[in-house]
């Protein structure tokens, strides 16, 4: 399979490659290298991107609905307003990553790493984020409504103004966070010994 001048296969070499609005539903694109490429507005629902290099590439807008993002380097990635609609992202790399207003319903970001990453106003409900790391996040006015947070390290992360209705944070690491005005009610589970009333939690 070819597009725009590029063969289409795993493992491939798609680094700086212009692949913007580019056609790719269910490719096998497992550990392509796809540095900096700008894959804006393209279509990738499905495919299989598992072990992939996209450092600082441009996803913005992309769909990626059900695709395989599982072990991916996406450091420093362009995800904004991009559909993530049940992915799976285990323990892929998202350091830095832009995820402002990105679509993660459903996803799977069990383990991933996303210190430093931009979270604000994404839609994570009922993602599962065990055990992730969140260090030094922003999740400014978020949604984790039913998300699992188990076990999730959200050291001096922002989630001011962060719908966590329901959320599971059993077992989270909260220090230095700033829960200013996010939302909970009394399903949210909170790490033992941890006061929301005294971290600016409004209960609803």
């Amino acid at each position: 399979m070819e597009v725009k001048g590029y063969k289409i296969e795993p493992g491939a070499d798609f680094s700086e490659a212009n692949l913007r609005g580019a056609d790719l539903r269910g490719t096998n694109l497992y550990g392509a290298n796809l540095t900096g490429a700008n894959l804006y507005g393209a279509n990738l629902a499905g495919a299989n991107l598992a072990g992939a290099n996209l450092a600082g590439a441009n996803l913005a807008g992309a769909d990626l609905s059900r695709a395989d993002l599982s072990r991916a380097d996406l450091r420093w990635v362009n995800l904004g307003v991009a559909d993530l609609t049940a992915a799976n992202l285990n323990t892929s790399n998202l350091f830095g990553a832009n995820l402002v207003e990105a679509y993660l319903a459903g996803a799977n970001l069990t383990g991933a790493n996303l210190t430093g990453a931009n979270l604000y106003g994404a839609y994570l409900v009922e993602a599962n984020l065990a055990g992730a790391n969140l260090d030094g996040g922003n999740l400014t006015g978020a949604y984790l409504r039913r998300a699992d947070l188990a076990g999730a390290n959200l050291d001096g992360a922002n989630l001011t103004g962060t719908d966590l209705r329901r959320a599971d944070l059993a077992g989270a690491n909260l220090d230095g966070a700033n829960l200013t005005n996010a939302v909970a009610e009394i399903g949210t589970r909170w790490p033992n010994g941890f006061d929301p009333v005294a971290a600016g939690v409004i209960f609803v």
